[in-house]
């Protein structure tokens, strides 16, 4: 049996299943989306979820049907073992990704989280301009980041490295650890406590199982040793999970991804790079693309030493994509919206046509 309070259940959830709870459902977090099913934690236990032919039939986009992290309005049979998913809980937050294929669609990565831990390694794999995008994906989610350097008995040099980090935000949370020796873990618990989700996001190779495993203090999720010649990994998570913790709080792990297609809105991306805004809104040009306009600012400031070079060449490559994704969702919105109402018009049809019969 689960507290939903430890589970994460407040105010917000709770005024948001108020119509659910008066048709007689029951709350339910997503630990474990499956390819056919779920793992539901419930006031009454684990159970085994299945989505209702209704929601499956009034979902349009697969980004709405339950994700790792979601509250759900569910009904339980079977002692209690199984569950009928009915509802998704509108989500306080949601870190997103464009989904790696080639349609224009949204990939929840996981729900209802409260921090995300951003773990790089200090080795081959640190880059500056990933965590400039990994940022803007969690400040469009609506959660707190924070960035965990790992592997720090690797790194002669972990102060500079800090210090760039802090170039991109100075308010930046941010945290060395090595999970070999576990110096700088018993730092991570201050952001961990009852009711508190966090996820953690990364790419291969950079230790988030093993951190996971240090935090958990038990083999949970599976880790692979990487690569020396160029500090890449396997995917050892294969899909995300929530888990609790011993002392409180709950854990989801992603799987690690190699890309990390935007699905950001240009207020997200100015929170990351916040002095470009600063400088923009002395630009000559109100639709200024910062690129050749005479009267650009920061066009200027880039000239002025104000702007590092690399800098501004990664908010031009995140701006531009986030552009070209505003262009495409609008049009395929476009698209969705004629095709539904085609389908309505050829339902308001047949049902005269059988009507007439």
């Amino acid at each position: 049996m689960f507290n939903l309070k430890q589970l994460g259940w407040n105010n917000f959830f709770e005024n948001e299943f108020e119509s659910y709870k008066r048709q007689g459902f029951s709350a339910g977090r997503i630990a474990i989306e499956n390819k056919t099913n779920y793992l539901v934690y419930t006031e009454a236990g684990e159970a085994t979820g299945e989505c209702s032919g209704k929601l499956m039939f009034a979902t349009e986009d697969n980004s709405d049907l339950p994700k790792a992290g979601d509250w759900v309005a569910v009904s339980l049979y079977d002692n209690n073992e199984k569950a009928v998913i009915h509802e998704v809980v509108n989500r306080h937050t949601k870190l997103s990704r464009k989904s790696p294929d080639k349609k224009v669609s949204e990939q929840v990565i996981a729900a209802n989280i409260d921090i995300v831990f951003i773990v790089q390694a200090l080795d081959d794999n640190f880059n500056i301009n990933r965590l400039e995008r990994y940022l803007t994906a969690v400040y469009q989610s609506g959660a707190k980041p924070v960035v965990v350097l790992n592997k720090s008995d690797l790194c002669p040099d972990v102060e500079t490295k800090i210090s760039k980090v802090k170039k991109i935000k100075d308010e930046l949370d941010v945290v060395a650890v090595s999970a070999v020796d576990k110096t700088g873990i018993s730092n991570l618990y201050q952001y961990i406590s009852e009711g508190v989700t966090i996820a953690f996001i990364g790419s291969s190779g950079v230790g988030k199982s093993t951190l996971i495993n240090l935090l958990l203090g038990e083999e949970h999720f599976k880790t692979n040793a990487i690569r020396e010649s160029d500090s890449r990994g396997k995917h050892t998570t294969t899909h995300r999970e929530l888990v609790l913790l011993p002392d409180g709080g709950m854990l989801i792990d992603t799987p690690g991804m190699r890309g990390f297609l935007m699905w950001s809105s240009q207020s997200s991306l100015n929170k990351t790079f916040d002095e470009f805004g600063e400088f923009a809104v002395e630009c000559h040009f109100k639709d200024c693309t910062h690129i050749h306009e005479t009267g650009c600012a920061v066009l200027q400031a880039l000239n002025d030493g104000l702007i590092e070079e690399e800098r501004y060449r990664n908010y031009l490559k995140l701006h531009k994509e986030v552009k070209y994704l505003e262009t495409k969702t609008d049009k395929f919105a476009e698209l969705e919206e004629k095709r539904k109402w085609k389908n309505i018009h050829k339902e308001i049809k047949r049902y005269f046509k059988d009507k007439d019969k």
